[in-house]
């Protein structure tokens, strides 16, 4: 029998939407879990059903403000072995559907809740998004250049590392615990929490040097030479990522300076090293350098635009750019599964469907008719 991923035979009901819950069950279903999607068709006119966090899923419109469609939801949520969410705290419990609700009809139900700053706390019923999020808890400010304002990174950190990624650990580790014990439980996820967890690294210069973090001024953030980003004679950029001496060291006889290889973390001597390699690397493209430096022994890195990462043979041989049709059979690309597992691998098995495509499919399974569903369209249930 072809592998399903690990996760076959469970099942998740989510109610989350934009990124940090959508994208956190879209790992759920690349590893073989059942995911229903579920939202209010209100929310289309917002224009942001993400088609690339909605793959290997089945999505549902309902409406959770009416008795049929909270009867509806609770037919799936019986059935349903997790349950996510992404509203401000308190939302769910208004709408006659959080955790407590849940439990009574699935004693098992685990239930995950992401929000911006937790279920409890001062900032409890504050809105945000990602950028207020890394901003309260110190990463922000560590973005960026030393004498220019902190630069909002262009990926989603709180969204999808503070949020999704922590809300799929405590799914597993709940999941795991109700296989030992039978019990089900509640999870809080705060992407500001997430967030601020990601500062170990920086408590531990903080520690070890006394000083606290500075932007663009710290061992692994532009302060010296051998952990910086420099501008070639094209225009575009590469990374060198030499922390360890003996990477150092290949570098600098590479340009015939082995001079500066004790002085690699000097700090009377750094920004003159630094200008040497900003110099020398300006005198070549970016080709130039990769086919240059390929040989060696440095840690480099090419600065990649977003095309050619969906071009890179990495990323192809590696399965991070797959080919998906779309759900009309049009060709495309989508990102893979980063998570290799030799024995159960996860898979991009579907695109997106269309909001609320799977609504009639999901409704017949529960026993309703044609002329039921009919109604219920007609009552702006579904």
């Amino acid at each position: 029998m072809q592998n399903q991923g690990s996760l076959k035979g469970i099942t998740v009901l989510d109610l989350s939407r934009l990124l940090p819950g959508p994208y956190a069950s879209m790992i759920l279903a690349d590893h073989g879990a059942r995911v229903i999607s579920v939202e209010d068709k209100r929310f289309l006119a917002d224009g942001l059903f993400m088609t690339t966090v909605n793959r290997n899923k089945e999505h549902v419109s309902l409406n959770l403000k009416t008795e049929a469609g909270r009867e509806i939801f609770f037919k799936l949520a019986q059935r349903s072995d997790v349950v996510m969410e992404g509203f401000r705290p308190g939302v769910v419990d208004r709408l006659g559907v959080g955790y407590e609700a849940v439990r009574r009809v699935r004693p098992d139900v685990i239930y995950c809740a992401i929000t911006g700053f937790g279920q409890d706390g001062p900032f409890r019923d504050r809105a945000g998004h990602d950028v207020n999020y890394i901003s309260q808890a110190g990463v922000l400010g560590l973005i960026g250049e030393a004498d220019r304002p902190p630069s909002i990174p262009g990926v989603q950190i709180a969204d999808m590392v503070g949020g999704s990624m922590n809300a799929v650990i405590g799914i597993l580790l709940a999941l795991h615990h109700r296989d030992q014990t039978g019990q089900g439980q509640y999870i809080d996820i705060s992407m500001t929490d997430g967030s601020a967890a990601l500062l170990p690294l920086a408590q531990f210069f903080r520690d070890l040097t006394g000083e606290p973090p500075r932007r663009g001024d710290m061992m692994l953030s532009h302060r010296y030479a051998c952990y910086n980003t420099y501008e070639t004679a094209d225009g575009r950029h590469l990374s060198i990522g030499a922390v360890e001496n003996r990477f150092w060291k290949n570098l600098c006889d590479y340009f015939g300076v082995p001079e500066f290889t004790p002085l690699q973390y000097d700090d009377n001597r750094r920004v003159e090293i630094i200008d040497f390699f900003r110099q020398r690397f300006k005198t070549r493209t970016l080709d130039q350098w990769t086919e240059a430096l390929q040989p060696l022994d440095v840690c480099f890195g090419r600065i990649q635009s977003f095309e050619e990462v969906f071009a890179d043979p990495l990323f192809i041989q590696r399965q991070m750019v797959v080919d998906l049709p779309d759900a009309d059979g049009r060709p495309g690309k989508a990102l893979g599964v980063p998570v290799k597992l030799s024995a159960s691998p996860g898979a991009v098995r579907t695109p997106a469907v269309a909001f609320g495509a799977s609504t009639r499919a999901v409704l017949a399974e529960l026993g309703y008719s044609a002329a039921d569903i009919h109604r219920l369209v007609a009552e702006g249930v579904i």
